[in-house]
């Protein structure tokens, strides 16, 4: 499956980066915030795509709010991985870039369907 648009396709790929970075947490955070971090970043392109199979706009641009709202989940699990020392400030860089790029597509996506 995949999606024609580059918010989701950007997003499967902040999925995709999330899920090897937390390879390396520490086992003690499988249940904390391995997990949570893997479901807030899976999310948003869920959403995506789920909005996007929806039969009204106003649907689709309410799944597009709450992808944004996992991808600010994501952006702050993520900045406690680097503050925990789980990521390093590089890995965490590469990832709050794309979500920012990710978060500004969505805003210009909505805007567009409104």
């Amino acid at each position: 499956m995949e999606c024609k648009l580059e918010v989701w396709k950007l997003a499967h790929q902040l999925t995709l980066d999330v899920y090897e970075v937390s390879k390396n947490f520490p086992s003690s955070e499988k249940f904390g915030l391995t997990n949570q971090v893997r479901r807030s970043s899976s999310s948003v392109p869920t959403n995506i795509i789920e909005g996007q199979g929806r039969q009204y706009k106003k649907e689709f641009i309410q799944f597009l709010y709450i992808a944004k709202g996992s991808l600010e989940e994501a952006n702050y699990q993520l900045f406690l991985a680097k503050d925990l020392e789980y990521i390093s400030n590089e890995q965490y860089m590469k990832l709050f870039d794309l979500c920012t790029r990710i978060k500004m597509m969505l805003y210009k996506l909505i805007s567009s369907l409104k």
